[in-house]
């Protein structure tokens, strides 16, 4: 069984590039970063809940959260497993009466699941290898596949200066 690296949800923000929202996590220590490119709804929903904000009726990973909890199944975790053709894959792990069930999901429903259970989320090694961008100057991995060091400074400097405010503003 391939090795995990446990990961945390740093912000939510929007690349200023590409105009989309970003969902970026990091190592535990904060030393690696790896920005998810995710839809405005989902951006929306990890946002929320990051932020402590509760709709007045529920959403979509709401209902996610309250169906499982009904069903008596539990998020027992959520994997990104792959990085193919420059699209993440994940799955949500559940534990059920019946025993372990995997689900594939996008990353970032994933996500925004596993922050509404305060489940724990991983990415296998190979994705930390191939696309965790190093954000201390102690690390040894390189720059995520296609870009250059240029290209991951400046991302630096974005998220270094990255706002809640600049994401609410986007969305709007």
């Amino acid at each position: 069984m391939e090795e995990m690296v446990r990961v945390k949800v740093k912000l939510v923000g929007i690349d200023q590039v590409a105009m989309c929202p970003v969902v970026v996590i990091t190592d535990m220590d904060e030393k690696n970063f790896l920005p998810i490119m995710v839809g405005p709804a989902e951006a929306s929903a990890i946002a929320m809940e990051l932020e402590g904000i509760k709709p007045p009726r529920p959403l979509t990973h709401d209902l996610m959260r309250d169906l499982l909890s009904k069903l008596d199944a539990q998020v027992d975790q959520v994997v990104i497993s792959d990085l193919r053709d420059e699209t993440y894959y994940g799955s949500i792990v559940l534990k059920t009466v019946a025993g372990t069930v995997e689900i594939d999901a996008r990353p970032s429903d994933a996500i925004a699941l596993a922050l509404r259970t305060e489940s724990p989320i991983f990415i296998s090694e190979t994705v930390a290898n191939q696309a965790m961008i190093a954000g201390g100057e102690s690390d040894e991995r390189e720059t995520p596949v296609g870009s250059d060091d240029r290209e991951a400074e400046e991302f630096r400097r974005f998220l270094d200066n990255l706002t809640p405010e600049d994401f609410r503003r986007h969305l709007q």
